[in-house]
């Protein structure tokens, strides 16, 4: 099992706080409007990506990828951040939020998109709110994503949590694909749709849930680095 340590944001008060991590899953097309997960699927049709039978979707993954690190190594240099919200369940009566980014290879996701979120890490920020804290302003919170390619940060995602399903329709989508209890489950939400509706590889990525109706914010960022330092030949 794994643990994670974090600290949970409640107002001005901070607290920290060590979550175990029995089992992880990774939600997919996960938007409020299954009209535009459709579209959205058949865009990614046409870059030789193959959609689900059905949506939403959920890949199980394993807790050793979850990681706070502030640089990732990848295999190749066509990978990409997700900008998501991530639940983290103890007993489901009490449920936490931080940021998150399923990191992807986008080369690999055209083979199998099980494979391909697995070989990456899923990114978690350090800093937690209670669910039950943020409830009422949950729909106006902000999701965003950065990438940094070439030295340039461009906002490459923004979207209120309205486009995503609610906690709890996601975790009523989830709770009868899993087998026995989601008492430490972490449940990555699913993203939003990449401004310009292009892949945005680069050498770093952040994100961002603002809160404008308490004015906090959760956060991660991290580098990528590609392993390319193996020659292709040798002399």
């Amino acid at each position: 099992m794994t643990t994670m340590q974090f600290v949970l944001k409640r107002g001005s008060e901070t607290t920290p706080f060590a979550f175990p991590v029995n089992r992880m899953v990774n939600a997919g097309y996960a938007g409020r409007n299954q009209n535009e997960v459709r579209r959205h699927i058949e865009e990614l049709a046409l870059k030789g990506i193959p959609g689900p039978e059905t949506t939403p979707t959920l890949y199980a993954i394993s807790p050793a990828q979850l990681s706070q690190a502030a640089s990732i190594d990848v295999l190749g240099e066509e990978t990409s951040g997700e900008a998501e919200f991530v639940l983290l369940l103890r007993d489901e009566g009490r449920i936490y939020v931080a940021a998150g980014s399923d990191h992807t290879d986008r080369k690999l996701e055209a083979h199998s998109i099980p494979m391909a979120k697995q070989i990456c890490p899923n990114l978690i920020s350090r800093d937690l709110w209670l669910l039950d804290d943020v409830l009422s302003s949950w729909d106006g919170i902000m999701l965003r994503g950065w990438v940094t390619e070439k030295g340039k940060r461009t906002l490459c995602q923004e979207a209120p949590l309205a486009s995503l399903l609610s906690p709890k329709d996601l975790l009523d989508f989830v709770r009868p694909k899993v087998v026995g209890s989601l008492d430490r489950t972490v449940v990555y939400s699913g993203t939003i749709s990449a401004l310009g509706g292009r892949f945005n590889f680069g050498e770093r990525f952040e994100v961002e849930l603002f809160n404008a109706a308490t004015n906090d914010r959760l956060s991660l960022g991290y580098d990528i680095r590609p392993m390319t330092f193996i020659r292709e030949k040798t002399t």
